[in-house]
């Protein structure tokens, strides 16, 4: 079964963070302890069960000394003609590997 779209984006989102956490070399507590969250909540945005509220998005950024941007990268909104838009999301293949983990 496909994934639903805000599985989509958690998935991407949790990927993104996790990259940017290990490339500066810091564990899910050191983070969570440096921008004040809860370190089950730091992987439960890894592992892409959690979505990110907006202040949580600026504090990891700012955790991880990059731009929100960096967090978000690969998401988009592509707004429907009338009624309905969509997330798109780059590399679905990842997606899918990330999806299995769960």
């Amino acid at each position: 079964m496909p994934a639903s779209a805000p599985d989509t984006v958690a998935l991407r989102f949790g990927a993104n963070l996790q990259s940017n956490r290990r490339r500066i070399g810091l564990s899910q507590e050191a983070l969570a302890a440096m921008v004040d969250v809860h370190r089950t909540e730091v992987s439960q945005l890894e592992r892409g069960i959690r979505l990110a509220r907006l202040d949580t998005i600026l504090k990891l950024s700012a955790g991880i000394e990059a731009s929100p941007c960096v967090l978000l990268a690969g998401l988009e909104w592509l707004p429907g003609r009338y009624i309905e838009g969509r997330f798109s999301v780059e590399d679905e293949t990842v997606l899918r590997v990330l999806g299995d983990r769960g």
